[in-house]
């Protein structure tokens, strides 16, 4: 059973490709970040984030723009699922529990990532945290495209456990920050 909801095309998942960094990317995110501050301000509680690998200058990534919007919460902002459909967005349920996930135009190709996560979460503050340690230390960043390459061989037909097999690294980054940081 597909986690997609009933909008989304039935078709299988699209391949991991990651391809090298991408100067249109920024400005990719900007347009849709504009799109999307007017049709889900009622919900947002701030500014909308680029995250991700296309938000890393020189990262090769995925050719997907992974946007992350604030929330109050997952609750009241479900009615901004129907809100995001309308700027094509199709929604699935994936980790409900943290966010309310999507991707455009299709679940076969991507080119966009919707995150509604609440602005107050673990989530929020790790993405930004670990987007601007790859930002500000260029062998970190290296480092994390090796692999990313490296994974996208590996899982190439299995864009989950290429995700998860990122995790160790991120949490590394992760642990490594907030002990800098003395948090």
């Amino acid at each position: 059973m597909s986690k997609f909801n009933d909008q989304a095309p039935k078709n299988r998942e699209a391949s991991v490709e990651v391809v090298p960094y991408d100067d249109s990317w920024p400005a990719l995110f900007v347009s849709e970040k504009e799109l999307l501050s007017d049709i889900l301000l009622p919900w947002l509680t701030g500014d909308i984030e680029h995250v991700g690998s296309t938000a890393v200058p020189g990262m090769p990534a995925k050719p997907v723009i992974d946007i992350m919007a604030p929330v109050h919460s997952l609750e009241g902002s479900r009615p901004a699922i129907k809100a995001a459909a309308s700027a094509g967005y199709l929604y699935a349920s994936y980790k409900p529990d943290i966010m309310h996930w999507f991707c455009k135009p299709s679940v076969e190709f991507r080119t966009h990532h919707l995150h509604l996560v609440p602005k107050s979460s673990i989530l929020w503050r790790e993405r930004l945290m670990f987007r601007d340690a790859l930002r500000l230390n260029a062998a970190l960043a290296q480092e994390y495209a090796d692999l990313k390459l490296s994974l996208a061989e590996r899982f190439k037909f299995d864009r989950e456990s290429y995700t998860d097999a990122k995790g160790p690294f991120v949490d590394r980054v992760l642990k490594h920050k907030l002990n800098e940081d003395g948090v």
